[in-house]
């Protein structure tokens, strides 16, 4: 089983960047499809991207899509999540999925097995 850690959350003012970090443990990274999804209260999880095993393809949310960047490192067993342009409504609790699949990416929350705590991303000015 892979245990996931997401960190790089904070305050950021409109407009702004940050880097989400997820490092993984107690599995072979490079066979997961991995991915970001965010939360607010009273709201369902909402997926954000998922890059595959082999990092060669990446998918987006709309409400994302030329701002933030997937990425992930194999060899350093982490996967990033660059937000750039950040907007109030990216405000929400950040948690990162893992599944074992090879396939290519995963959008559904239902079908990972493995998440992080999450990690709070507040954009405010």
């Amino acid at each position: 089983q892979v245990q996931l850690a997401e960190s790089g959350g904070g305050l950021v003012q409109p407009g702004g960047s940050l880097r989400l970090s997820c490092a993984a443990s107690g599995g072979t990274f490079s066979n997961y499809a991995m991915g970001w999804f965010r939360q607010t209260p009273g709201k369902e999880r909402e997926f954000v991207s998922s890059i595959s095993a082999s990092g060669f393809s990446t998918w987006y949310a709309d409400s994302v899509k030329g701002r933030f960047t997937i990425s992930r490192d194999n060899a350093k067993n982490t996967m990033y999540l660059q937000m750039n342009s950040l907007k109030p409504e990216d405000t929400a609790v950040y948690y990162c999925a893992a599944e074992l699949w090879s396939n290519g990416v995963i959008l559904a929350a239902d079908e990972y097995d493995y998440w992080g705590q999450g990690t709070q991303v507040a954009v405010s000015s």
